[in-house]
Order: C-alpha cells, then structure tokens, then sequence
C-alpha cells in the first residue's frame, strides 16, 4: 500500500488515483471500486453514477483546472487532489488556497504528482495538508519539508496574520 503524508504524519493510504489510461475517455474508463481520486473529466461526465456506487469521493484538479468547476459540489469530496504535473508547474497552489479560502472547503487536500521535500513547507501555506510524493521519494525523509522555517512573514492560509501584526499583538505599546 502506498505511503503518504497526511497532516504531518506519514500514513498508508487507501485512495487510489485514477489517470485516464491512452485511448480511454472519461465517459468509458473503469471506475475502479474503493476510494478513488477520479479526474475532473470523469467527475463531470459520471457525476450522478459516482455518486450512486462510491460512499468516499474524491476528485483531482489538473494544474490548468480551477476550483469553480467543482464549486457546487465542493462538499461531496473528502478529498481533493490538485497536480504538480512537474516541479516548475505552481499553478496547484492557487487552486489549493481558492479552495481553502474562496470556496471554504474544509477538506483533505492533497498534493500529487512532481512533489518533492522542498515544496511541503509551501504546499501547507496554501492548504495543503497532504502530499503524495513522487514514487522515487521517502515519505518519512521528506517529512522535514513540513518544518524547514520556523516562522513565516507574510499571512496565508495556515497564518492569516503577518508576522508584524503578530509581534504588535504581544509587544507592550
């Protein structure tokens, strides 16, 4: 079984992650049985049949797919997955923190594809909260990812406030 990092610890994970294989369409792929990741292609194509046979949904967003698709829905999915298709691809964490922050989701949301240990640190500032690294990678080393920096300056989502107003709110006037 697969190994991830799920909210700072590494754990086993039961999802599986379905891709399109070549030649397959949204409308004709095998929904595997058991909690899946489904594409946002299927998802949209089979919504109503998923619904009817899977207890536990999830769906992924590609890096050139935003959150708004899936904003009517946002509730169904205990988790949703947002694609590093490669390392240099940021795109993904706009969609994470529009989902953290502009559609509320309270959800699992996990990294997946290009991730790698130097990423996790920023992946949590945007909502991320878990992350399935690339197979070539140990999810037990890269948990240092998580707390490479003690503290942060800017607000995001893990921190709304900046660190200057943090410091007003504890130093005497």
């Amino acid at each position: 079984m697969p190994r991830i990092i799920r909210n700072g610890s590494v754990v086993d994970d039961d999802w599986q992650l379905l891709r399109l294989p070549e030649g397959e369409t949204a409308a004709s792929v095998v929904l595997p049985a058991g909690p899946v990741l489904l594409p946002l292609a299927v998802w949209l194509a089979r919504r109503d049949e998923v619904i009817a046979y899977h207890d536990r949904i999830g769906v992924w967003l590609d890096s050139d797919e935003g959150p708004e698709m899936l904003a009517g829905d946002i509730d169904r999915f205990a988790v949703i997955g947002v694609n590093f298709p490669k390392f240099t691809d940021g795109r993904s964490y706009s969609s994470a923190r529009l989902l953290r922050e502009r559609h509320r989701y309270a959800g699992e949301i996990r990294a997946i594809g290009d991730v790698l240990q130097d990423q996790l640190f920023y992946m949590r500032r945007c909502g991320i909260d878990a992350y399935a690294l690339r197979a070539d990678k140990d999810p037990e080393k890269a948990l240092a990812g998580l707390s490479v920096f003690s503290e942060s300056y800017q607000a995001a989502v893990d921190q709304p406030l900046p660190l200057f107003q943090r410091r007003n709110a504890v130093e005497p006037a």
